[in-house]
């Protein structure tokens, strides 16, 4: 039998950590080597995982995960940061799906993926990344003639907007257009702002109940309009995909990597 993957779990309490653990507990290829929650978390210090193997909740990657391959991280842009300091030092892949990371977070992404393997996504689900592939192929393929919008809709403790999934989208579908994302995005409109320009893209953000995950990016052209769409009916979603990415991830060389690396299919 191959050796068990060693994983560590950040943001262990939370609703996606939760949810991880439990999806690595039931994989037999896998063992939960590790769970941290912030270091003011009153639970530090209680056992989590299996009863036959339980990990102590520690409140970061050194005391925690110091015998893992690989770790998952859910959590905030300050903590993912702060994880991944650490997880150069430790020498520990990087599966990372927090968003709302700007520019500079990005950088430092880049700056770590030299010492160690990372791997980040705005959206771990496999069914959204096959849609960014097709949003890209329908813009090339349907032209200028047709406006592209995107809407999302999440449920109401979402903290960043637009999602990362709906500005990856934008990204995707402005480059396939050889647009420049950063002059055409458009993140709402209000008042007299006169026609729709050929190259802008808006995104539009909904909040509201427990919707998990909505996105819908809109092709409008004379005459008809095609909408594709991705639906997510549970984090579970996410969760597998974020798993089956450290599966993946785990023994890799340095680099920085995407759900795409993890994915074999020709078109």
């Amino acid at each position: 039998m191959a050796a068990q993957i060693k994983v560590a779990v950040c943001g262990a309490l939370g609703r996606m950590g939760q949810t991880v653990t439990s999806i690595i507990l039931g994989r037999p290829d896998m063992l939960l080597a590790g769970a941290v929650e912030h270091p003011a978390c009153p639970a530090l210090g209680r056992e989590i995982g299996a009863a036959e193997a339980p990990v102590i909740l520690a409140g970061s990657l050194g005391q925690g995960a110091g015998k893992a391959d690989v770790y998952i991280d859910f959590t905030s842009v300050e903590s993912s940061l702060a994880y991944l300091d650490e997880a150069v030092q430790l020498k520990l892949a990087a599966v990372i799906g927090t968003t709302g990371l700007g520019a500079a977070e990005h950088k430092k992404l880049e700056a770590a993926a030299k010492h160690i393997p990372v791997l980040w996504a705005p959206n771990m689900s496999v069914g959204v990344n096959a849609m960014f592939k097709m949003a890209a192929i329908m813009t090339k393929m349907l032209g200028p003639e047709y406006d592209i919008e995107i809407m999302e809709a999440h449920h109401h403790h979402k903290k960043d907007a637009p999602s990362g999934t709906a500005l990856k989208l934008h990204d995707v579908v402005a480059r396939a257009r050889n647009l420049d994302p950063a002059k055409t995005l458009l993140t709402g409109r209000t008042g007299q702002v006169g026609e729709r320009t050929r190259d802008e893209i808006a995104v539009l953000a909904l909040r509201g109940g427990d919707i998990v995950g909505d996105h819908t990016v809109y092709f409008c052209g004379p005459g008809e309009r095609l909408e594709l769409t991705h639906r997510a009916q549970t984090r579970d979603t996410f969760a597998q995909g974020a798993v089956r990415a450290a599966a993946w991830l785990a023994g890799k060389k340095p680099g920085l990597y995407s759900i795409d690396d993890t994915i074999s299919f020709d078109l």
